[in-house]
């Protein structure tokens, strides 16, 4: 259609010299008398400009007819009534009918809007580039491995899952899979907004689309066709591109009023002008100016092109956005509730605090209380480990491991007997720790365990649900907004107080039942805050749903969440933030276009109908398409600038 479009302008661009050359007014203008004329140049002028109300007028014309059989007349209805009625007049004059004719303004009003449509059409084009980038990361082909360790180029149509492929470095992933063999680090940048190439090892999950690293790698398939990450991220990026949203259906309705208004103001002017005294060409060429000039286009795009423009910006962030309608809710939130396991913090164990009892420092004891639990499965054991990992701390290998029964573990390290046990371990011994610490960690709600080394305390290890590091930069951001983070959790009291604490979160709900979850959103609801509920679950599932947006958040490759609005691929709460400032965002561009799109034609038509007439200004049908097509530009420009936001985080 674009190329339709090109075609016709060049086409009719052409015909417009000899047409504008031929034209009396245009000949008078210029002063060039009667140099131009000769026998049949009039019949002349109607055959060219015939041409190019046929050939060039044709999409409108059709256009027309399109609209008055669905009963929605609009843009086509208008452009199709005025160039009709500027043509047939002129064609009326040529024939014998009193009057000028004004061919030439018939052909540059074909001209002017053809190059509109053209460019319009070129910038809505722009609008989806980023949903066909998308289409474009996954490769055709894949180099699939045979039982014998041999490679065969494949179309990626035809794998299935169980099948290997082989990803050199620097080649797309072709499928979703998990790594069989080797490492490498993965480019996912276009798939989840994740800047950083990502490290893989084996077990760990490929996405189709990213770009391998420097690493050659085996990867056998677990998903091919629609189940992919890329096939259901540009589901959704579709659906909700075509769904429509309370402020689409306002600029549609008022673009029909606005086909109505033009009509009438017309033909009203016509007339007007007609009993005023005027020639019919004056009047005529008002009521083409009215119509061309208020069409609109400007009006009916104001929202579509920024929907597909903020749709897909989102989606190649890892914002992807299912009801567009609670999205646009999303710009009027005043609360954030976040579910804490999962969310806020790591949902594992992890080292918080670790207080030295004896002579010693911090490395060493950690270093002795890893050792000795280096062998254990449970999750105080894992977590004190991977403090050790963590630091860069060597672990020793420890002798002679044996549990303790409910109370900790007891190994030989390095020729010392070392003792990682709870508190309560001790006193059952008889033996007590008297520290200020100790309490403070244990009302907390942390887990606390005693290094004992030679039968004697040395150290105090504190774990607890690790909070993430990006937890409290999503909190000061959001209040940036001017919206208040709320944890919801099933915690103890002192967990929840702890965590909120160290976040900055000001209220918090502690010790919630996951059945209870949709309840305190609605109790927080009826308190008149209008509330995002954030979650990571099937359990937040509930309240997902009774929240005024659904967000949820690190979903990675399972996408399809359906109790949410929105879905957050990454772990990261930064991109609740940063969906809700894309919402923000996006209602500004939609605004400004509907206000630019509202005021315009509230200033041009006056003047196309003729209201500067006393000024000597009159609009000529040329100048009013022109204008239009600026506008409807403009309209189209201004979306596509919402590409430079930038996501924070």
């Amino acid at each position: 259609m674009v190329a339709d479009f090109c075609r016709r302008f060049w086409f009719c661009l052409a015909l417009t010299p000899p047409v504008l050359l031929l034209s009396p007014t245009i000949q008078q203008g210029l002063g060039l008398g009667d140099e131009l004329r000769f026998r049949g140049d009039d019949f002349l002028l109607f055959a060219l400009s015939a041409v190019a109300y046929v050939y060039g007028g044709r999409p409108f014309l059709t256009g027309l007819l399109s609209e008055l059989r669905n009963r929605e007349p609009g843009m086509m209805t208008l452009i199709a009534v005025a160039i009709s009625v500027a043509f047939f007049y002129s064609a009326a004059v040529t024939f014998g009918f009193q009057g000028e004719s004004f061919y030439w303004e018939v052909v540059t009003l074909i001209d002017v809007m053809l190059l509109g449509h053209w460019l319009e059409m070129r910038s809505v084009m722009g609008a989806s580039r980023a949903l066909e980038e998308l289409v474009r990361l996954l490769p055709d082909t894949a180099l699939k491995l045979d039982a014998q360790g041999n490679t065969q180029e494949v179309s990626v149509n035809a794998l299935q899952p169980g099948d290997r492929v082989l990803i050199r470095p620097g080649a797309k992933v072709p499928v979703d899979g998990a790594i069989a063999e080797g490492e490498s680090s993965f480019n996912e940048a276009m798939l989840t907004g994740e800047s950083l190439p990502v490290s893989k090892k084996p077990g760990d999950v490929v996405i189709g689309g990213a770009i391998n690293g420097a690493g050659a790698v085996t990867v056998e398939v677990k998903a091919t066709g629609e189940t992919t990450y890329l096939s259901q991220v540009i589901g959704m990026v579709k659906q909700a591109q075509g769904s429509r949203s309370r402020t689409q259906d306002v600029a549609n309705r008022a673009a029909g009023w606005l086909t109505y208004i033009a009509l009438i103001a017309g033909f009203g002017s016509l007339g007007f002008w007609l009993l005023a005294g005027q020639p019919y060409q004056f009047a005529v060429e008002r009521m083409v100016t009215v119509m061309v000039i208020a069409c609109p286009h400007a009006l009916g795009l104001a929202v579509p092109l920024v929907v597909a423009v903020s749709t897909t910006l989102g989606a190649r962030h890892g914002l992807l956005i299912r009801d567009r309608a609670a999205f646009e809710r999303a710009r009027d939130l005043t609360a954030a509730v976040f579910d804490k396991t999962g969310t806020l913090t790591e949902g594992r164990f992890g080292v918080s605090d670790i207080v030295v009892l004896a002579d010693g420092n911090e490395a060493e004891e950690l270093r002795f209380a890893a050792s000795a639990e280096s062998q254990s499965e449970h999750p105080i054991a894992q977590g004190i480990v991977a403090a050790a990992k963590g630091r860069g701390i060597p672990v020793p290998h420890p002798a002679s491991v044996r549990n303790i029964a409910g109370e900790g573990i007891v190994a030989d390290v390095e020729g010392q007997e070392v003792r990682v046990v709870s508190p309560g371990y001790l006193t059952r011994l008889g033996r007590t720790i008297d520290n200020p610490r100790l309490r403070k960690l244990e009302s907390q709600g942390k887990s606390v365990v005693v290094l004992l080394r030679a039968g004697e305390p040395h150290a105090l290890f504190a774990l607890a649900d690790v909070v993430r590091p990006e937890s409290k930069e999503a909190v000061g951001q959001l209040k940036k907004l001017g919206i208040g983070p709320i944890m919801l959790t099933g915690d103890a009291e002192g967990v929840a107080k702890a965590v909120s604490a160290e976040l900055g979160i000001e209220e918090y709900i502690a010790e919630v039942l996951p059945d209870q979850k949709a309840a305190k959103i609605k109790q927080l609801r009826d308190r008149g805050l209008r509330i995002a509920m954030i979650g990571d679950g099937v359990n937040d599932a509930p309240a997902l749903v009774e929240a005024d947006l659904g967000v949820a958040i690190g979903a990675g490759t399972d996408v399809a969440v359906e109790s949410a609005d929105v879905v957050l691929v990454r772990n990261d709460p930064r991109d609740v933030a940063a969906i809700l400032g894309l919402s923000r965002a996006t209602y500004a561009k939609i605004v400004q276009n509907l206000i630019w799109a509202t005021a315009y034609n509230a200033v041009a038509i006056p003047m196309a109908a003729g209201i500067t007439f006393g000024t000597g200004f009159t609009m000529t049908p040329a100048v009013g398409a022109a204008l239009m097509s600026a506008s409807t530009v403009i309209v189209a420009i201004n979306a596509q600038l919402l590409r430079f936001y930038r996501k924070k985080g």
